[in-house]
């Protein structure tokens, strides 16, 4: 089930609020967990069992540790048991396939794929983090075990975060799930729904209408009868406003259902951490990667590239921790080479200014924000290179040899309006214009009810737009 749909809009969200209002206080974790799974199910009901895998994998392995407090083996063989589950389950779906053909492709061997795995389960790379950030957790001591396995499912499998984050550790969430009378307040509902509407913005009207500016140069596979450029007829220039129009749709489709996360788990009752903070004003692929999917960056920060020795233990030793973290990174993204290409891509930009490019980048005004923006958009591209209707070399060619064919001034006429209020919304401008508004109650109300309206007119009218990171 996918956020910006009508069923969801106007079935499940309300029923499901209704629910959780209206329950007792001791119940309210029970209809969120219920909920939660039927949301899961309505799609994917199949790889049920694979999430009840997980959930109970890491509940007994965390009261385990619990029973062998005192037994250091014990505890280290329960770790890890739950890190095999979780991460065994991520191998299996989601790069299993893809080291048998690697294999293929360097060997010449003849590994028949595995079947009925062609389909990833829905968010298995978010949820997976998240119930290992529990047992982790809880062998370091960090936080109690939980002994309610219905309060562990609720957070598991809690639907504003569970298909594509923001990646929310158990402690984030932990004292509100056990608080069951007085979660939320009028106020925090009102800010809730007041994100909610602005994510939903984001995706429908700028996300979904400046995406269709990449579609229409690369095409659309399973609509042969679409008419479209071809990436193989476009110029150089036109390829480079494909390559920054999928680049805004990469960030408003991603942060704005963060944002709708965001906002459902306020009106439920919880504060999840911020995922996006204006990430295309950075002036550095450091500042950048602290300002981009944020949950996940600090995921790693914490379960990997601290334990590795972070910045402890010398400047050869942190290179090779960020080349570890970002090889890691590249890989959860998905099971290709171009995503293990744009993570190797990533570290060296970070190493080089790790290494001298940083001080110079700070000094400066203006270029440190044209340097990352190029670089950023040309990661984009690494990473936007096996999807249908793209050829990885080709695309290269196209973006930096200078060639003819389909120029882009058709494309800025009918889409020049639209990058440039998306430039804008990129922007904390669009925080300062939102702060003056909401000054004044009439002002602020008009606003949220503008959006929501046209944005839903715009879910009525268009066709079921997945985001993109559900494929992640």
């Amino acid at each position: 089930m996918v956020f910006s749909t009508i069923i969801f809009l106007l079935r499940f969200l309300p029923i499901t609020l209704a629910l959780y209002y209206l329950a007792p206080p001791k119940l309210k974790n029970t209809v969120l967990f219920l909920c939660s799974l039927v949301f899961y199910c309505w799609g994917e009901v199949r790889f049920f069992p694979v999430m009840l895998a997980l959930i109970l994998i890491n509940y007994l392995c965390g009261l385990g540790l619990e029973r062998f407090e005192q037994n250091k083996t014990a505890r280290l063989i329960l770790l890890l048991i739950a890190l095999a589950g979780s991460l065994g389950m991520l191998f299996y779906f989601k790069y299993a396939n893809f080291v048998l053909s690697s294999i293929n492709a360097i060997f010449g061997t003849g590994f028949a794929p595995i079947q009925g795995i062609s389909v990833l389960p829905l968010g298995i790379s978010f949820y997976t983090f998240q119930t290992l950030s529990y047992t982790i957790d809880v062998y370091r001591r960090d936080v109690k075990t939980e002994h309610n396995i219905i309060d562990f499912g609720a957070y598991v499998v809690m639907f504003p975060q569970l298909i594509a984050g923001p990646i929310v550790k158990y402690r984030d969430v932990s004292d509100r799930l056990h608080v069951y009378k007085g979660r939320y307040e009028l106020k925090q509902i009102e800010d809730g729904m007041t994100l909610f509407t602005f994510g939903l913005a984001k995706k429908v009207l700028l996300a979904d209408a400046i995406g269709a500016l990449w579609t229409d140069i690369i095409g659309v596979a399973d609509s042969p009868s679409v008419s479209f450029v071809g990436l193989a007829n476009a110029s150089t220039p036109l390829v480079w406003l494909g390559v920054i129009a999928y680049s805004l749709q990469l960030y408003f489709d991603f942060s704005g259902y963060s944002l709708m996360g965001i906002g459902m788990g306020r009106m439920l009752g919880f504060d999840f951490p911020q995922n996006f903070n204006y990430p295309y004003i950075s002036g550095s692929i450091t500042e950048f990667w602290r300002r981009w999917h944020m949950t996940l960056s600090g995921w790693f920060r914490e379960y990997v590239y601290i334990p590795l020795g972070g910045n402890r233990k010398g400047l050869k030793r942190q290179i090779f921790n960020l080349f570890v973290v970002e090889l890691l990174t590249g890989i959860w993204h998905g099971a290709n080479w171009n995503f293990i290409c744009w993570g190797l891509y990533y570290f060296v930009l970070l190493a080089l200014e790790k290494l001298f490019l940083l001080p110079y980048l700070k000094k400066g005004r203006v270029w440190p924000h044209i340097y990352t923006l190029f670089l950023v958009v040309v990661g984009w591209a690494m990473f936007v290179g096996n999807d249908a209707g793209v050829e990885f070399g080709l695309l290269f060619r196209k973006l930096f040899i200078p060639s003819g064919g389909v120029m882009p001034l058709y494309f800025l006429r009918n889409y020049g309006v639209l990058l440039a209020v998306s430039v804008v919304c990129c922007t904390p401008l669009i925080e300062k214009l939102w702060k003056l508004l909401s000054r004044n109650a009439i002002t602020k109300a008009l606003t949220i009810l503008v959006l929501l309206t046209v944005s839903m007119a715009y879910v009525v009218g268009s066709t079921n737009s997945p985001f993109l990171y559900f494929n992640f």
